[in-house]
């Protein structure tokens, strides 16, 4: 019998057929509704390989009903959706897709900063609304972004060209990251701070961070109000990295002067969100990485990790790196 490959969102035929050639492929019929956790773990306990996405909580139940699953290839850099310790001793590859979605991010991400800083999104709806009815000097008034002190809290790639992306607007840029990087330091004139002093100097805080037991909720009401009260704080890391309720009342008290989201706690956010409700909050639905030409090579990248595991070869971007393949009977 050929392996069995499992897809737990509804991609482009073309973009399958390379699995279809080689394995027994089935795919959830949808791309904008999650599969269900009962389903997922029937379909788990067939499959030797799962395609997954960050949405997708491959626990322990999933991993331990995969007697046969041999890898699973999450739709994205981060994998804190699923559970590596029992992943590794089950014998499963974990893989993901880094390095292909970082300048894509690192656009978003300076693009959610400008939207915030400039008031872009309110203005826009302004004019939709039919509100502007006549020219004033501070109408919709925001910040300049050049030549402000920019903070980065996780300088991996996506921070680093985030930082690059900064030079352009000749900024300061401060970071924070649990090891110091001199190399990107002496390329990008970026400097090494503490997280407090990053936090009180910054006009700009941008999380770029990995969600571990270490950052998460990392950004408490304490947090935010050691900020200016002209910074603005913009996280497309991990919705977990920030206490939302705190980010909330610091906005509502004019502790903070804005926010720009593409990362919430639950996800999808609900549409009675208190932080939807502030005008000084731009709130994106996850789009990081989301571009066409990005999330088409994101998927490939899955793909190829699926047939090298599948065919006995090493695969391109593995994650628990201390993954060794059962021999199973």
């Amino acid at each position: 019998m050929k392996p069995y490959v499992y897809i737990t969102r509804k991609l482009p035929n073309e973009l399958v057929k390379p699995l279809q050639e080689r394995f027994t492929v089935n795919m959830w019929k949808h791309d904008d509704i999650p599969v269900p956790k009962d389903i997922l773990i029937e379909e788990a306990k067939k499959a030797d390989a799962l395609f997954t996405v960050l949405a997708d909580s491959i626990d322990e139940r999933v991993l331990n009903a995969g007697k046969n699953l041999k890898v699973v290839a999450n739709l994205a850099v981060g994998y804190d959706n699923i559970d590596l310790l029992t992943a590794s001793k089950n014998g499963i590859a974990i893989c993901n897709t880094p390095d292909v979605l970082t300048d894509t991010t690192a656009d978003l991400t300076f693009g959610l900063l400008m939207a915030a800083a400039r008031r872009i999104v309110e203005s826009a709806e302004f004019v939709k609304k039919g509100k502007w009815q006549s020219w004033s000097p501070y109408l919709l008034a925001g910040q300049d972004i050049h030549h402000k002190t920019l903070g980065i809290v996780g300088m991996g790639k996506i921070g680093e060209t985030v930082a690059k992306r900064a030079t352009g607007f000749d900024m300061d840029i401060l970071y924070y990251n649990r090891t110091r990087k001199p190399e990107v330091e002496q390329q990008l004139g970026v400097v090494y701070t503490s997280f407090d002093e990053l936090v009180t100097k910054s006009d700009f805080i941008v999380c770029l961070t990995p969600l571990t037991p270490e950052t998460k909720k990392m950004f408490t009401r304490e947090v935010f109000q050691k900020m200016k009260r002209s910074a603005i704080f913009i996280n497309a890391a991990r919705g977990a990295v920030v206490d939302e309720q705190a980010l909330y009342e610091a906005l509502l008290a004019g502790e903070i002067a804005g926010a720009g989201l593409d990362v919430f706690q639950k996800e999808p956010i609900n549409a009675d969100h208190p932080l939807l409700k502030l005008s000084n909050v731009v709130a994106l639905p996850h789009i990081g990485s989301s571009s066409m030409e990005t999330r088409t090579i994101m998927i490939q990248l899955c793909i190829d990790n699926i047939m090298a595991i599948l065919e006995g070869k090493e695969p391109k971007t593995l994650v628990n790196k201390d993954w060794r393949p059962l021999v199973r009977g």
